[in-house]
């Protein structure tokens, strides 16, 4: 017998089977509620992240697809010029002497060029023959004195690579000055750069 507040409490009838059939149910109802609120939660969260691993993986495939088309656009285009280049385009070799063969070889020698493609002009009468080219590979000292006749053929969009070798008499400023004002105009002092000169004059100009 328990006294509280002036009242006598029988605390052996709490416990009564009558108390307890009362109580159990009121008390297991609140653990299914909890219990439910728990796996609602739960069930959102789980939703929550499977909307934003779609989400990373939709921006992820997106990202992918973007940066592929990128690429495609910026390397296609250099590709499509260097293979139609070297498979159909002219290079006109303005070379007298054994620089003619010499500087033929050098391109041949690539397995890029095909000797198809190359036009030799060896005297000044014969440089109407390059008027199908779109580059020309100029040996200064042999066609010094008819640059002016060269330049005035050569179609604007026409790339000209002049090789003055480092050991020879260096070209004069003042056509260094015009052949710096010509467009699409390459001048060097060596053979090795010939080759990669006329690769990247065929990926810069078109036809």
């Amino acid at each position: 017998m328990l006294s509280l507040g002036g009242e006598h409490i029988d605390i052996k009838g709490l416990f009564t089977e009558d108390a307890l059939e009362r109580f159990w149910p009121f008390y297991f109802g609140r653990i299914d509620l909890i219990r439910g609120i728990l796996i609602t939660s739960v069930m959102s969260l789980v939703h929550s992240l499977e909307y934003a691993h779609l989400a990373v993986f939709i921006v992820g495939i997106i990202t992918i697809i973007f940066g592929f088309v990128a690429v495609v656009r910026g390397i296609a285009p250099v590709l499509w010029r260097l293979g139609n280049g070297l498979a159909n385009r002219k290079i006109a070799l303005f070379a007298k002497g054994e620089n003619a063969p010499s500087l033929k070889n050098l391109l041949l020698d690539s397995k890029l060029i095909q000797n198809k493609n190359i036009v030799e002009v060896n005297r000044p009468e014969d440089i109407g023959r390059a008027e199908a080219a779109t580059v020309y590979i100029v040996v200064w000292h042999d066609f010094a004195d008819d640059i002016d006749s060269i330049l005035n053929q050569k179609p604007d969009s026409c790339a000209l690579i002049v090789y003055s070798p480092y050991d020879q008499e260096m070209i004069p400023s003042a056509q260094m000055k015009k052949l710096d004002g010509t467009r699409h105009t390459a001048v060097t002092n060596f053979r090795g750069r010939l080759l990669n000169d006329v690769i990247t004059s065929m990926i810069t100009t078109t036809e």
